[in-house]
């Protein structure tokens, strides 16, 4: 037992930590690469950096990171022309894991304004991928000191190395790579190529790789928005995606605080496939490619947003392959979604019918966004548009509800809409032609979209067109109100009583009403709250309740149909007639199924079939099919 409190230091083995981090700290192989030339263009921008400072007189050479692969010999080396290193800082930086020079040197020179935004290493670490596809490496190198002398630094992959003179005579770094038998993807000149681009091809040091020039070196988000023209945008945005179609428009970000960040952020046409969680946007840091999966920075409602975003601020974990989230992040993502929503309200005030024509493209990521986002939401609110029956131009809610506070009543904030123009055709002629106005909200999305904004504007209720009559659509219908001396009824009490005889379903709600039209004979209105229902448990897959548990159906007065009925002496054909009233006016609300299909043509034919014989005066008995209830 301990008799007092001990301290200590955790060691750690070399023979085992080596190995973990030649294998595990990198999630691809294919990274090596992109660390290798990072550090050669570190090399090139630190003796910039003595240069401004007076530490070094200046050379007439310029900055290059030199690739060249030798198949034979197996061999793939990066050399640089930077800062070079002593036997010494060979010492210190290469053989002491985690050791950062990168950032000895941001310590030293943190005075100087934009060292951080140059200097692209910071753990110390990224040399040893180079051991995750090589049986042996070689460093020579160089210092830029005039009385250094060249070193050659040697590791076959274990804690083991020599380290002694070389021949060298040119100041900079040349770090050769042996190829080993499990990684011979890495002697091939188009993967080389490929990885180089990938990774590297915005750096603004020019690279060349067996002599050729390898990378397009300056990214268009680094030029000011106001030197460039539309061509520009389009030109980069085809050099990033060769196969797209071209965009719809553009928001280049530019910001030097609280943190610095630069990008362009493309919105794409409105494809099928369409995918929300998929990351289209690629994230560098200081101009090197990291990873496409960037969703701590880009809000998630964005992802679908193509582009480019690159900050030397983004917080990335030890490999550089992955986002730390932090407040930074935050920031970040708060800011190019506020960048999002001004750009979509400049276009919205100065291009409005350019707006319009993109909305059917843009609609379901504001949708989406302010589902998301109350943010997003009070930022673009006033400028989320509908597409409404009463003009082909777009109108805001806030439009509609202005356009018919007089129909409604000025306490009364109604939308109708719908949600499906050609099975609600009915309804939206019947309200149409009383000049009342619905928004269309046609889009898998817009279901939810509705409720999102009734809890965002309580005072606003909407109503899908088919889920109430609207009082507009009646007119006053005295002939049907007179009381037969026989039954004591209305009219319309026995077309009700006629039609809840004949089609045997309880739980069904008939109304007669003249409505202001004679094309539509009845149409099938289910609640508005019990339709949402409906729809929720739909979403949820969970057992739903019967279709038609509470619904209503409205028979037109005013319909020649309608009206005859009553006369017809063949009770058969009577009830074969009601209940394809029924069918009709159901079909807007539902599709049959096979079954259900089956006994509607079945009833159609009978009914065909006895007005036929009707009309020639001969008429063949047929049983009507027999009526079920339908269910989902």
């Amino acid at each position: 037992m301990l008799g007092q409190t001990e301290k200590g230091t955790i060691s750690v083995h070399t023979e085992n930590i080596f190995p973990i981090i030649k294998r595990w700290l990198y999630s691809d192989k294919d990274i090596f690469l992109r660390e290798l030339i990072s550090n050669a263009a570190d090399a090139i921008n630190k003796l910039k950096m003595l240069g401004y400072s007076g530490e070094f007189e200046g050379s007439a050479e310029e900055g290059a990171v030199h690739v060249t692969l030798d198949k034979e010999a197996r061999t793939l080396t990066i050399e640089d022309n930077g800062i070079g290193m002593t036997a010494d800082e060979v010492k210190k930086y290469i053989t002491q894991i985690a050791f950062s020079s990168a950032e000895e040197f941001i310590e030293k020179y943190k005075s100087s304004e934009d060292v951080n935004q140059q200097i692209i290493g910071h753990f110390g670490l990224g040399f040893y991928s180079s051991f995750m596809v090589s049986q042996k490496v070689e460093i020579e190198t160089l210092s830029y000191r005039t009385d250094s002398e060249a070193v050659l630094w040697e590791c076959d992959g274990t804690t083991s190395f020599d380290l002694g003179p070389a021949q060298r005579t040119k100041r900079g770094t040349a770090v050769r790579l042996f190829i080993d038998q499990e990684s011979e993807e890495f002697l091939d000149e188009a993967k080389i190529k490929e990885l180089i681009r990938s990774y590297c091809d915005f750096l603004p040091i020019p690279i060349t790789f067996n002599g050729e020039q390898a990378n397009r070196q300056k990214p268009l988000w680094v030029s000011s928005p106001s030197t460039l023209t539309d061509e520009d945008y389009l030109e980069f945005y085809r050099y990033l995606y060769p196969l797209n179609d071209e965009p719809l428009f553009w928001v280049h970000l530019n910001t030097d605080y609280p943190f610095t960040l630069q990008g362009i952020l493309y919105f794409p046409r409105l494809r099928p496939d369409l995918d929300f969680t998929k990351g289209q946007i690629k994230l560098f840091c200081n101009q090197v490619f990291v990873t496409n999966n960037c969703e701590e920075i880009i809000p998630q409602f964005l992802m679908p947003l193509q582009g480019a975003v690159d900050s030397p601020d983004i917080p990335l974990n030890v490999s550089r392959s992955f986002l730390q989230a932090d407040r930074t992040v935050r920031r970040i993502s708060d800011y190019i979604a506020k960048k999002v929503a001004d750009r979509l309200k400049e276009l919205f005030q100065e291009e409005k019918e350019k707006y319009q024509q993109f909305w059917k493209d843009i609609h379901l990521f504001v949708k989406y966004g302010v589902m998301n986002s109350d943010k997003f939401y009070e930022q673009v609110k006033d400028i989320i548009i509908f597409q409404s029956t009463a003009s082909e131009e777009y109108t805001t809610l806030a439009a509609y509800l202005d356009r018919n506070k007089e129909r409604f009543g000025e306490k009364e904030k109604k939308v109708y809409y719908a949600s499906d123009t050609s099975a609600q055709a009915n309804y939206l002629e019947l309200l149409k032609a009383q000049g009342v106005e619905a928004l269309i909200l046609d889009s898998f999305i817009d279901s939810h979209f509705v409720n999102f904004l009734e809890q965002h504007n309580p005072e606003v209720r909407f109503a899908r067109v088919d889920s109430e009559i609207h009082e507009q659509t009646l007119e006053q219908d005295n002939a049907n109100q007179l009381v037969d001396a026989k039954t004591n009824k209305t009219r319309t009490e026995q077309l009700v009583d006629l039609f809840k005889g004949k089609l045997h379903l309880p739980k069904l709600n008939i109304r007669a009403e003249a409505l202001k039209t004679q094309t539509i004979p009845a149409v099938l209105l289910l609640p508005e709250s019990l339709r949402r229902f409906k729809e929720m448990t739909a979403l949820m897959q969970q057992k739903q309740m019967d279709f038609l548990e509470e619904h209503t159906l409205v028979l037109n007065t005013n319909h020649p149909l309608i009206q005859n009925i009553p006369q017809l002496e063949d009770e058969a054909l009577s009830e074969l007639i009601c209940r394809h009233v029924y069918d009709l006016a159901l079909l807007s609300q539902k599709n049959f199924d096979a079954e259900t299909m089956g006994q509607f043509i079945q009833r159609s034919n009978e009914v065909l079939t006895r007005l036929s014989g009707r009309a020639v005066g001969t008429v063949e008995k047929v049983e009507p099919a027999e009526s079920e209830r339908f269910h989902d």
